[in-house]
């Protein structure tokens, strides 16, 4: 099956795979850059004049169905609508919406097989077409953000016994903040990174750092090595007081050892039955292009169920309009009303997401980056 490199191909495809539901009313939506708002992506129409109204993540059965990544139902009078995840491997893009004459077993089944094709879809034109990245962007993105999220991976991944999700703010004017990570085997590898300064000079920094880092990771280098030649590589690009903070981390999936090195980063903190048991303490370098430092590698052995959050200072020192700081403080007492062993990493990052913006009152113009990383203990059953 070919469809080319247009989203309306998309849509005429799906439209002609649910022809054996009876169905009709289709609409793709897609989820903007902020992770607030599901846009349609209707054949046909352009976002300025698109017929179907965005729906908002927060209030709406759609946005329910992206949240949990369940499929949702409404009893209709013209039969039963229906919204169901869109999918590109674990990564979430969207909600497909129909409406069907029924909402049973074998129904449902096939509104899924549905939006699972969607995903398949999407990814397979992604790479040759700018088009679904443009139907993303609620306004006009930085040229500093546009670089960052090109080197994001994908925001949410599960695989077995891991889980991870990341968050950047402000979605569209993001300069230096960036994440990454790899299940290579039994090793799943992470980083979180913090560019000094904003816009294209901190891009530039992070994109250097990044760079390095997977270079070396798919190299096979040991953390110690990864941490030493970050340093060096900023440093000696940089004559200047150029430098990046962040962590460095390797969790062995089968048996919950967790490690991991620090240059001069917020300290990660450890989640475990719903509440913060402690901040993840390592003997931390200067920042990355400063002074060069042999790294301290610390450990930690993760229960079944536990999750590691990791975060930028854009984060603990957010200021709401009247000068008034987050602080870990406040970060963790939110942790402890928010998290639950029930919730998937990136409706936790949901929820504390809303609440720095209520604290903030308006969009942080600082970046502000969330990482959590969540274990469900060893998948071996020998």
């Amino acid at each position: 099956m070919s469809c080319g490199a247009d989203p309306g191909a998309v849509h005429s495809i799906l439209v002609r795979a649910m022809g054996g539901l009876q169905a009709n009313d289709l609409v793709l939506y897609l989820i903007d850059f902020g992770q607030t708002v599901l846009q349609p992506m209707t054949a046909g129409l352009d976002r300025a004049n698109a017929l179907v109204d965005d729906e908002p993540v927060a209030t709406t059965l759609a946005g329910r169905c992206f949240q949990n990544q369940l499929t949702v139902t409404a009893h209709r009078n013209e039969g039963v609508r229906v919204w169901t995840p869109v999918m590109e491997g674990s990564d979430r893009v969207g909600v497909l919406a129909l409406t069907v004459p029924d909402s049973d077993v074998g129904t449902l089944t096939a509104c899924e097989e549905l939006g699972l094709l969607a995903g398949y879809l999407i990814a397979a034109q992604d790479r040759v077409t700018d088009l679904y990245n443009v139907h993303r962007r609620r306004r006009s993105m930085s040229l500093a953000s546009s670089m960052q999220w090109d080197l994001l991976p994908p925001l949410v991944m599960t695989s077995g016994a891991v889980s991870i999700a990341g968050l950047l703010e402000p979605a569209y004017d993001v300069g230096g903040d960036c994440f990454d990570y790899a299940l290579n085997g039994d090793s799943f590898h992470f980083a979180i990174m913090d560019a000094m300064g904003n816009g294209v000079g901190a891009a530039l920094i992070a994109s250097l750092a990044m760079g390095s880092y997977r270079h070396d990771r798919r190299e096979g280098h040991p953390l110690q090595v990864m941490h030493r030649n970050l340093a060096n590589i900023i440093a000696s690009h940089y004559r200047d007081s150029s430098f990046s903070t962040g962590v460095l981390g390797c969790l062995e999936v089968p048996t919950g050892i967790l490690s991991w090195t620090n240059a001069g980063h917020p300290l990660p903190l450890l989640i475990r039955n719903g509440r913060v048991v402690k901040e993840l303490l390592c003997p931390p370098t200067p920042p990355w292009g400063t002074i060069a430092r042999k790294p301290a590698i610390a450990s930690e052995s993760l229960e079944p169920g536990d999750s590691v959050l990791l975060f930028t200072d854009g984060v603990s020192e957010a200021r709401s309009p009247d000068g008034v700081q987050f602080g870990i403080e406040r970060l963790v007492d939110l942790i402890d009303r928010s998290t639950s062993d029930a919730l998937l990493p990136q409706q936790v990052l949901h929820k504390l997401h809303r609440a720095i913006q209520d604290h903030l009152e308006v969009e942080p113009t600082d970046d502000a980056t969330f990482v959590l990383l969540q274990w469900q203990g060893s998948t071996d059953k020998s």
